[in-house]
């Protein structure tokens, strides 16, 4: 793995810093199990979108514009 350092100039101290914490999230990346996401949070179902019925476009469409949950 090559690091390059775009702007600025590091101290050796910051750039230690700055590589131990690369190494350190890619150790655990790769001792992580493949399917160690969790479980889905509810707010991003997708059936949670689609539990409701959209309305359709119609002659009166513009009635329901507002609908409350």
């Amino acid at each position: 793995m090559t690091i390059k350092v775009v702007r600025g100039n590091p101290t050796p101290e910051e750039l230690a810093a700055a590589l131990a914490v690369v190494r350190a999230r890619a150790a655990a990346a790769a001792t992580a199990p493949s399917g160690a996401e969790g479980p889905r949070d509810a707010w991003s179902d997708p059936a949670r979108i689609a539990a409701r019925r959209v309305p359709q476009p119609g002659q009166a469409s513009w009635t329901r514009t507002y609908w409350p949950a």
